[in-house]
């Protein structure tokens, strides 16, 4: 069985990593450490969010909304204030989650940079460790609810069962939720390697991409939703009219949130991992219609309130299960949040999805790719802490494999670093030093350095939408929208005379407002040979 793949692994065998990160990367907790952190194996929930900002939370400051089950577990537990996505795009921060592997090295070195089309196959290798098995390895049940959005079979996926390899193939015992994500087709479920509803007299026809601003007419009619939700790719898919109907749009949340804690409820005292990934808050933005018009920043506020439900109703399973105080919470969000039109309206009615940060989802300044990150764990965090410690999600890898007392072989050696001492506000000096975030375009890859953030081009390498009509809002043009102002544009547009290349001081100027690039030559010079060893992968 592929998720038995790391039994032969050499259980003494130290983490290798770069000189500067050694020490951190080593400071595993031995198996006998790790079951006395709560007498027995503490189950973990992982709650992925999807294009949430990082003001998109009143315990990270918004206003216009609200969320007291998320802020409930920031005040009992500890809120990092400097936590990274691996990307600023969703399939590559998921394989960067899964891994522990900077995308940028996925793909033997080409890297993913897009998210997974339609036909994507399985973007991991099944011989690939994941974070499921470092949990599957120690006896724990293993299950991935929600948006999987990593590809599935080999070649082109042409959605015929079973649907394998997948999540199945990477450490899970058990899956169920969006194949792709809530606004591309196929619009069905799957769980573990079939199309609920499935129908071997009616499968599912990939009819392909129509021609620009055409639709599919045989395609198979799938949930009415109104221009105001954001956009959604019309059907492409034929067939399955069984499995379309099961799905509707609006009641995404309370179906994979069903599912989440009726999976939770079901363990029986064996020790877990689930690794949650809502669609929320990505578009299109279909609450149910009990949350519709809750919020004061219209459906985008709305969809963030059905989240903070969804959390809730994952918290009040693990009390009704027995097993809250034995359990690891940690919620987060795969990038930042997106002006598409849910996103610009919800900032006309004064939200500010991603704080005050520079950017947005897909580019690489900070709004991209800052994140909320919050853990919760009864009697083993401090309540209401703050961490400003460094943090990229490829760091569960190894903060996992601590938390378990999962060995790891020199052939593991990846980019992730142990946070555990972090989240348990044992740590006196910062853990992670340097990182790499990737966002859409390769050209921009961003490198961060202790305070410096270096980004070797103009621009944030985003979306590039600024016009009403547009879906996607990116770059300059969103500082117009929400007032993030920066040296090198003007009326929403990069300056003429803009330096070639970006150069932040984070610790001063967290939102980005100044390049300081001509003024520090020295620190520019080191991170762009940094930077070509990054991308060269010789670090």
């Amino acid at each position: 069985m592929t998720y038995m793949r790391l039994a032969g692994l050499v259980a003494t065998v130290a983490l290798t990593l770069t000189a500067c990160e050694a020490v951190n990367k080593t400071e595993l907790l031995s198996s006998q450490q790790a079951q006395n952190q709560g007498g027995k194996q503490p189950n973990v929930v992982f709650i992925f969010a999807d294009d949430l900002g990082y003001g998109d939370l009143s315990s990270y400051g918004a206003t216009k909304l609200e969320t007291p089950n998320i802020d409930k577990l920031a005040k009992q537990g500890v809120k990092f204030t400097d936590a990274h996505s691996a990307s600023a795009v969703c399939t590559a921060s998921r394989y960067g989650l899964m891994t522990g592997e900077y995308p940028l090295r996925a793909n033997n070195g080409k890297g993913i940079w897009g998210p997974a089309p339609i036909e994507s196959p399985l973007l991991i290798d099944p011989d690939t460790t994941t974070i499921a098995d470092i949990f599957k390895n120690k006896g724990y049940d293993t299950a991935v609810l929600g948006k999987w959005h990593l590809g599935f079979g080999e070649g082109k996926n042409d959605w015929q069962q079973p649907l394998r390899p997948g999540p199945l193939e990477l450490g899970f015992d058990y899956y169920f939720g969006v194949p792709v994500v809530n606004s591309a087709p196929p619009y069905v479920y799957v769980e573990n390697d079939q199309i609920i509803g499935w129908d071997p007299e009616d499968p599912l026809v990939y009819l392909g991409r129509p021609p620009k601003h055409k639709v599919h007419k045989d395609a198979t009619p799938i949930t009415p939703i109104p221009a105001e939700a954001a956009q959604r790719t019309a059907n492409m898919f034929k067939g399955g009219a069984e499995a379309h109907s099961l799905y509707n749009d609006y009641s995404v949340g309370t179906t994979i949130t069903e599912k989440a804690t009726d999976w939770i409820k079901a363990r029986d005292g064996n020790p877990f991992f689930m690794y949650l990934a809502t669609t929320h808050v990505h578009h299109p933005f279909t609450p149910a219609k009990r949350f519709q018009g809750k919020s004061e920043s219209g459906l985008y506020g709305d969809f963030v309130e059905e989240l903070d439900w969804i959390v809730g109703q994952v918290m009040a399973s693990l009390e009704e299960a027995g097993v809250a105080d034995n359990t690891l919470v940690i919620f987060t969000s795969d990038n930042g949040g997106m002006f598409n039109l849910g996103g610009r309206n919800a900032a006309a009615k004064g939200h500010q999805i991603n704080g005050d940060l520079l950017g947005s989802k897909f580019g690489i300044w900070e709004g991209g790719h800052r994140v909320p990150f919050i853990a919760w764990w009864p009697g083993k965090i401090k309540a209401g802490s703050v961490s400003n410690q460094m943090l990229n999600n490829v760091d569960m890898f190894a903060t996992f494999a601590a938390l378990t007392g999962h060995p790891l072989s020199a052939d593991n050696s990846n980019d992730s670093i142990n946070m555990l001492p972090a989240i348990l506000g044992e740590a006196t000096t910062p853990l992670r030093t340097e990182m790499i975030v990737t966002p859409r375009k390769a050209t921009h890859v961003g490198l961060r350095k202790g305070k410096w953030m270096y980004i070797g081009a103009q621009n944030d390498g985003g979306f590039k939408g600024s016009k009403p009509h547009q879906h996607a809002w990116g770059g300059p043009a969103v500082t117009t929208l929400v007032n993030t102002p920066n040296s090198d544009i003007v009326n929403g547009k990069i300056k003429a005379d803009a330096p070639p290349a970006q150069l932040y001081d984070l610790d001063a100027d967290v939102n980005q407002t100044t390049n300081l690039y001509n003024q520090y030559p020295e620190v520019v010079a080191e991170m762009e040979q940094l930077l070509k060893r990054y991308r060269s992968n010789r670090l």
